[in-house]
């Protein structure tokens, strides 16, 4: 006959979950505190640079800007994604040398990119050249910087990804007086990745791990399953901000994407709390899936409504914002990008949704569904941004962007949905 479960043993269960429960809002708050440190302190020099400089040096600054997303989307593709869903959780001795190899790789991206954008500068000139050969120098810093915190998320230390940060922001005060004094565009992408590198050198100290180049090779081979797709993946996303950037400026003007970034900007602190998250959801979404596949779903639909709610709570909270606040913060772009407020939250807000998908997709290793994903939004951010464009301008690039990207979270959840019943399947 089997014994009946005693007191001790029923209330175990409810005090282990209780416990995974403050596990898991604990590494989500770093996530959170780390973007917030990160985010804040790209949020201020957006803000310095348009004050400083004025609409159309400032949209000079933004293509820049966006190149490095690109840039950035190719190292996380290759180097951290892959260590992300695989390492998140192991144990030490394998995730030192998985983030020793994935630094690597990642210093081998920038160097190897930041050289093309230096090449690119000096054939461009004029105004936006000498921007990018300063973004090509600076690039290996950049990206070995950003490599640090989502290997310290994996390892569950996030509070050392915040501590990374606060170092970048500490470093980039000094740095930005200087560029003010010498005020050209170039001198403040300099400034930015000088003080990102004094936080990538940090960051070295702080995992006792050397990056390996040399292993670089070794690690795309490895993960290349995952990581040719994340590449194109991450690719077409930024690829499609920029290509929307570009065409923005061809059909209406540099100045236009001046006034679609400043409008990014007064979205900044929820980008921010959006971006932290991101830090760690795949690698929660891969904890979930490990010890309760059940609950994925369920997991992926609150963090993806709560970022869309938030989002919402947020642009209403702009359109409530005093015409002299907005001017205070952005100078001479508020009154363009104040424009696009209602279409640029829409947009958030279906980001926002999207991901929740995008997390769960990321942690069931279903690199081709979220692939086909990708592809599909990125499409259509680059159409209904562009054809907004030639149609009604800026505020009709943002109207349809906004549209775009809530068609693209609509793939994201079809998609899950199906991978869920196939990994179900599976399992039993």
């Amino acid at each position: 006959m089997t014994p009946m479960p005693t007191g001790e043993e029923k209330t175990r269960p409810t005090a282990d979950r209780r416990t995974a429960r403050r596990a898991v809002a604990g590494r989500l708050s770093w996530g959170l505190a780390d973007q917030a440190a990160s985010s804040m302190t790209n949020f201020a020099v957006g803000i310095y640079v348009a004050r400083s400089l004025g609409v159309t040096a400032f949209g000079v600054f933004s293509l820049a800007w966006l190149t490095y997303g690109v840039v950035l989307n190719v190292a996380r593709g290759l180097a951290t994604d892959p260590l992300v869903v695989r390492f998140s959780g192991a144990p030490d001795a394998s995730w030192r040398a998985a983030t020793a190899r994935s630094s690597g790789a990642a210093l081998g991206v920038g160097t190897a990119l930041g050289a093309v954008c230096l090449l690119v500068g000096l054939g461009l000139g004029g105004r936006v050249g000498p921007a990018f050969v300063c973004l090509g120098v600076v690039l290996p810093a950049l990206l070995l910087q950003d490599t640090w915190r989502f290997a310290f998320f994996a390892a569950g230390t996030g509070r050392k990804a915040f501590v990374n940060d606060l170092v970048w922001g500490v470093a980039l005060v000094p740095a930005m007086v200087v560029a003010a004094r010498e005020g050209s565009v170039a001198a403040f992408v300099l400034a930015w990745g000088a003080s990102a590198a004094v936080a990538a050198v940090y960051g070295c100290f702080q995992s006792g791990i050397r990056p390996r180049p040399h292993q670089a090779r070794g690690w795309l081979r490895e993960q290349r399953d995952l990581g040719y797709r994340y590449l194109v993946e991450n690719v077409s996303l930024s690829g499609a901000s920029q290509l929307r950037a570009y065409g923005l400026g061809a059909i209406v003007g540099v100045g236009a994407v001046g006034a679609v970034r400043g409008a990014e900007l007064l979205l900044g602190p929820f980008l921010a709390l959006l971006m932290g998250l991101s830090l760690v959801t795949v690698a929660e979404a891969a904890r979930v899936l490990r010890r309760a596949p059940h609950r994925l779903g369920r997991f992926c639909l609150l963090l993806g409504g709560g970022q869309a709610a938030a989002a919402l709570l947020w642009g209403a909270a702009l359109l409530l914002m005093p015409g002299r606040l907005g001017e205070f913060v952005l100078g001479g772009v508020w009154s363009s990008a104040s424009e696009l407020i209602v279409p640029a939250t829409l947009g958030v807000a279906g980001a926002g949704l999207g991901s929740g998908a995008a997390a769960g997709l990321r942690a069931l290793a279903a690199a081709r569904r979220s692939l086909r994903c990708q592809l599909f939004a990125s499409a259509c951010y680059v159409g209904g941004g562009l054809g907004g464009a030639a149609v009604a301008g800026t505020v009709g690039s943002a109207w349809g962007v906004a549209a775009a990207t809530l068609c693209g979270s609509a793939v994201w959840w079809l998609q899950l949905r199906s991978a869920l019943r196939e990994h179900h399947r599976g399992g039993a």
